[in-house]
């Protein structure tokens, strides 16, 4: 059994196009989770680089997840329960989240490049465009063998998956020795 007690916090990651907002939106909702939108957090010179089609290297999203990090930290801090949506594609950067708050939890929205494709080709209004999916798989670091992770297939119906989270998610009573640090 996957070790989920006390998570002060939840990570939803994936590439574009797996449904991590969707679905972290969902949890929230029925848990009462503080939802944070990582896209929302994005400097505007990485949605100008995105937009042109031009992937985020390294240096692009070291200081985007550094900010969603302190953001989680303070709401757990202050006793919320927090439930974010991130790509955190590769093991740094989950790291990165992880050395931010303690006993993090993430759920992988496991999906086929082409399952990715169709769905950011047909979502309206976001600068994410599809031509980027290729690069996000290529930066993937699937968090096979990591710590509280719940891996799931993101095409999933969405109420399924977010029960099957909420289940999984056993909210802390915030016992602050172990939920900051």
């Amino acid at each position: 059994m996957i070790d989920s007690q006390n998570m002060c916090a939840l990570v939803v990651m994936g590439v574009s196009g797996c449904g991590k907002s969707s679905v972290a939106r969902a949890v929230s909702q029925r848990t009462g989770a503080y939802f944070i939108e990582g896209d929302a957090w994005h400097p505007d010179a990485n949605i100008r680089k995105m937009s042109a089609a031009i992937p985020l290297d390294d240096d692009d999203r070291q200081g985007w997840l550094q900010r969603l990090g302190e953001e989680t930290a303070h709401r757990v801090a202050a006793g919320t329960p927090v439930i974010l949506a991130c790509s955190a594609l590769k093991h740094r950067y989950r790291e990165l989240l992880r050395r931010a708050v303690s006993r993090l939890g993430f759920v992988y929205l496991d999906i086929a490049p082409a399952a990715a494709t169709a769905r950011v080709t047909h979502r309206p209004g976001h600068f994410m465009p599809a031509t980027l999916i290729e690069s996000q798989f290529h930066d993937l670091e699937p968090p096979s063998g990591e710590p509280r992770v719940l891996t799931l297939t993101a095409t999933d119906p969405l109420n399924s998956l977010a029960d099957q989270i909420t289940a999984w998610w056993q909210l802390p009573d915030f016992d602050y020795p172990v939920c900051h640090k």
